[in-house]
C-alpha cells in the first residue's frame, strides 16, 4: 500500500448565514486559493477532484456540478462527489490514490444551511415510508436518545452542560469559530430548553461554511509539507436506520471503524459529535480516556458546516501534526440520524 497524507487544509468562517448562493461557489474560490497557493500548487497539479455536499440542502438537483464553477474550466480536471459529508469524498479520494492512478487529489464539501429549514431537511433522510411522512424534528430525535442515556445512567446534563462549555472555551483559540466563550457549566444549566434535555447549547448552530483537503502520496507529500499527516487507518462503517432495531445509546458502527482504523494511542481526537451527548457516547465508542484532547477546535458545537463539518475534523487532527503539537491524532465524521454512519481517519507524524 502507498503512504498517503494529509498535507493541507483549509476552511471558511463559520457563519450563521452568508450572502452567496447556495452551490457554493462563492465559498469555495477562496479556499482554494489558500489551500494551493499555501502548497506552492495550481489547479494543473492536482490530479484528481472530489466533492460532498447535499442536493437536499441546496434545493436543487446536481447543484455539485454548479459548484465545479469555482475550480474554472480549463485545465479539463478528473471529478467524482458523494452526497454526503466529504469525509467519505476524502476516502474515495484515499482509495484513488491507493490505487497508484494520481498522486495528488483534493477535495471539498460545502453546506449553506440557512437556505432552508434544516430540521425538516434532514428528515429526509430517514425511512421515506414509515417516518419521513411523519416529518420527525431532528432535535426532537435528538432529546430521544439523550433521554435514554440518562435513564441509562451514561450521561446526565451536567456532564452534558461540561462539554458544551469546554467546547466554547476551547473555541476561542479558533477565528473561523461561530461560537465561543468562557461560560460554566451551572450558567448553562439555568438555560431552557429546546426540547428536553436538550438546551440551545446542547445543539450545534445552523451553519454555513466550506472546507478542502490535499492529499498526496509518497515523496510527492514530502515535497509539499515539511510534516505530512500520514493516513495509518481509515475506516467507515453504518448501523440500521431503523430506530427501533438500534440501542440509541451506543454506536456499534463508531466501535468498528475505531478498531479497523486503529484508533487505540492517540493523543488527539477530533470528534463529529452535533449534540454535546453525542460527543460522551462517541467517547466511549471510540474508548478515548481522559489523557486524549478532544475537540481542541471547540468542534461542531462551535460551528456546524453541513456536509464539510466531517472533513474539517479531519483537517483540524491533521493540523496537530502540521505543527508538532500531536504525533498520531485522530478525525471523525457522522451521517444519516443520531450517529448512524460513522467514519474514522487515524493520522502519525513521522520523524
Amino acid at each position: 500500500m502507498r503512504d498517503i497524507a494529509v498535507v493541507g487544509f483549509a476552511q471558511t468562517p463559520c457563519v450563521r448565514e452568508t450572502d452567496g448562493t447556495t452551490n457554493g461557489v462563492e465559498m469555495l474560490v477562496p479556499i482554494f486559493h489558500e489551500v494551493l497557493g499555501g502548497l506552492g500548487l495550481t489547479k494543473a497539479d492536482i490530479g484528481f477532484w472530489c466533492s460532498g455536499s447535499s442536493d437536499y440542502l441546496a434545493g436543487r438537483a446536481f447543484s455539485f456540478v454548479s459548484a465545479v464553477d469555482a475550480i474554472g474550466a480549463f485545465p479539463p480536471i478528473a471529478e467524482s462527489h458523494v452526497e454526503m459529508d466529504a469525509a467519505w469524498a476524502l476516502y474515495e479520494a484515499w482509495v484513488k490514490l491507493l490505487c497508484g492512478e494520481v498522486d495528488t487529489a483534493l477535495v471539498y464539501g460545502f453546506g449553506k444551511s440557512s437556505a432552508g429549514q434544516l430540521r425538516r431537511v434532514l428528515a429526509m433522510q430517514l425511512d421515506p415510508y414509515l417516518v419521513t411522512p411523519l416529518w420527525p424534528d431532528t432535535l426532537g430525535l435528538a432529546g430521544i436518545q439523550a433521554r435514554m442515556g440518562i435513564e441509562a445512567g451514561l450521561w446526565d446534563e451536567r456532564s452534558m452542560a461540561a462539554v458544551a462549555a469546554r467546547s466554547r472555551a476551547a473555541a476561542l483559540s479558533n477565528p473561523l469559530a461561530q461560537l465561543s466563550g468562557t461560560v460554566s457549566a451551572d450558567e448553562l444549566l439555568d438555560l431552557p430548553y429546546v426540547a428536553e434535555p436538550l438546551r440551545r447549547h446542547d445543539c450545534a448552530p445552523i451553519t454555513d461554511g466550506a472546507a478542502t483537503i490535499v492529499l498526496a502520496a509518497g515523496d510527492r507529500a514530502r515535497e509539499l509539507c515539511e510534516r505530512p499527516a500520514w493516513i495509518t487507518g481509515f475506516e467507515h462503517r453504518t448501523d440500521s436506520p431503523s430506530f427501533g432495531t438500534r440501542d440509541l445509546t451506543t454506536s456499534p458502527s463508531a466501535v468498528a471503524a475505531g478498531k479497523a482504523a486503529g484508533a487505540d494511542g492517540v493523543e488527539v481526537a477530533e470528534l463529529h459529535a452535533p449534540f454535546t451527548h453525542q460527543e460522551i457516547l462517541l467517547r466511549q465508542a471510540l474508548g478515548l480516556g481522559d489523557d486524549v484532547g478532544v475537540n481542541p477546535s471547540g468542534g461542531v458545537l462551535a460551528g456546524n458546516p453541513m456536509f464539510s463539518a466531517g472533513l474539517a475534523r479531519i483537517g483540524e487532527a491533521a493540523r496537530r501534526v502540521h505543527d508538532g503539537t500531536a504525533s498520531k491524532v485522530l478525525g471523525h465524521a457522522t451521517s444519516g440520524p443520531l450517529l448512524q454512519q460513522n467514519l474514522v481517519c487515524v493520522m502519525e507524524g513521522r520523524e
